[in-house]
């Protein structure tokens, strides 16, 4: 912080040193603002899981058994980015039209 902004500030009654950076969000932005990085994080995780199934179906050879548990894994991956989604649409829809956030 620049010492001489802090006492211009200081001498002409200016706001002074904010206490909390980036205090100036409130409730509802930080809300979607943390909920879409854990959805971020979830998608990613659902992606994984969806190449992990492909690989797993590619290296299966033929085995009925590894090919079920592939397209049973992948089959979850995509219902959990369906899911992801959902829920960041779903969150973003009701705090920014019903709770009124910017």
């Amino acid at each position: 912080m620049d010492l001489l902004k802090i006492y211009a500030d200081a001498i002409t009654g200016g706001g002074g040193i904010d206490p909390i950076p980036g205090g100036e969000e409130d409730l509802p932005t930080k809300v979607i603002n943390i909920i879409n990085v854990v959805v971020g994080v979830l998608g990613i995780v659902a992606v994984i899981v969806v190449v992990m199934g492909g690989i797993t179906y590619m290296t299966s050879a033929g085995n009925p058994e590894k090919v079920k548990k592939a397209k049973n894994t992948i089959l979850y991956g995509v219902i959990g980015l369906i899911i992801c989604a959902l829920a960041f649409a779903i969150v973003n829809f009701v705090i920014k039209n019903i709770i009124g956030a910017a």
